[in-house]
């Protein structure tokens, strides 16, 4: 059980070095291929970590019986072909997110790996930090009360993605961190998207997602790719106390607000202007929980070599990354018809493909 696994990590480009440099760190790992069809790239990438063999060659790679998983960081049109073959082949599969390029090939990948007894991990980085596991912790144990709105930012001026829209490119970060806090994952019931390409690339570069949550919450999320201000924040209000997230903010990145409206005590039977002058507003104190700081990506690797040893899903499972293809495959149906609201297949669709 304490023997070290042997991982290859396919896709040398701008996420590879990452999952290699973390891989070759960890103790759980033997670092024994980087796969690449740029050999140059994947020399480079290993010389900057200390070594690790390289090939241009998967085939060889996924017919290897020594290797007992596979990292993979390349394009989502090329995850459902490669995770396929590497699941086919007996390893044990982590791939970036998005999890596909489409729920229907998503579901495929989770179905095959619970038919042949393996690991499908999708790599959520986000929900292995510090804070978002602090805010997954406040949320399950009831210090926000009920989930009353989730509204997330995530802007930049940032690279125009040559295979996808802002939707794909940046808010499975999002997604992925309200699967992984809102009690019982992210339940959107339905999706509006409304995306505007100002510069003509043919693909959204600003996009907005509302989403109503199982329950009676809100959830929206703006991304955008033309922001010359970077904001990363999230912001979660309850009945009892509402959270916020700023990433960007190390010497505070959450914060606690004791603050909200307390509508409880005023009676649905009175009339809607005696409701009113009743709301009263509580305005309490704002206090910041102490955070360790450490590279979230360090914690992914490790929750990978944990499940594969205890024979689990992982916490940001295949099924995880279904529910998040759920919403973006909505959201691109919403996008093509102006806006309008799209059903999304939900917890109980993914929960059946992975059952």
């Amino acid at each position: 059980m304490n023997e070290r696994l042997n991982v290859a990590v396919i896709g040398a480009g701008y996420w590879g070095p990452n999952l290699a440099r973390n891989l070759r760190a960890g103790s759980d790992w033997n670092l024994a291929a980087i796969c690449d069809l740029d050999i140059d790239r994947a020399r480079r990438v290993a010389d900057g970590i200390g070594g690790a063999p390289v090939t241009a060659d998967l085939a060889a790679v996924l017919a290897d019986p020594l290797i007992d998983a596979v990292a993979i960081a390349t394009p989502a049109r090329t995850h459902h072909p490669i995770v396929m073959a590497a699941l086919d082949a007996g390893k044990h599969v982590m791939v970036e997110k998005p999890l596909a390029d489409t729920h229907e090939r998503g579901g495929e990948m989770v179905r095959r790996a619970t038919e042949n007894g393996l690991v499908l991990m999708a790599d959520h980085t986000y929900c292995y930090t510090p804070a978002v596991l602090k805010m997954r912790e406040l949320v399950a144990e009831g210090a926000l009360g009920d989930v009353l709105f989730v509204d997330s930012v995530r802007i930049n001026l940032g690279l125009i993605q040559p295979d996808v829209d802002v939707f794909w490119d940046l808010a499975p970060h999002d997604l992925s961190i309200m699967d992984f806090v809102l009690p019982g994952g992210l339940a959107a019931t339905s999706v509006s998207a409304h995306g505007s390409d100002p510069l003509g690339t043919g693909k959204s570069c600003i996009g907005y997602l509302a989403m109503p949550l199982e329950g009676g919450a809100m959830a929206h999320v703006h991304v955008n790719w033309l922001s010359p201000t970077k904001i990363r924040r999230m912001v979660i209000g309850g009945t009892r106390r509402t959270l916020v997230w700023d990433d960007l903010n190390p010497q505070q990145r959450l914060s606690v607000y004791d603050r909200g409206v307390d509508i409880g005590t005023v009676s649905k039977a009175t009339s809607p202007d005696t409701r009113a002058a009743n709301v009263s507003y509580r305005l309490g104190d704002t206090w910041a929980p102490a955070l360790e700081e450490r590279e979230a990506l360090g914690g992914v690797v490790s929750e990978f070599a944990a499940s594969i040893r205890e024979q689990r899903a992982s916490r940001t499972s295949g099924a995880a990354g279904l529910r998040v293809l759920s919403v973006l495959d909505a959201a691109a149906a919403s996008l093509g018809v102006y806006g309008a609201p799209q059903p999304v297949a939900g917890r109980r669709a993914a929960e059946e493909v992975a059952a």
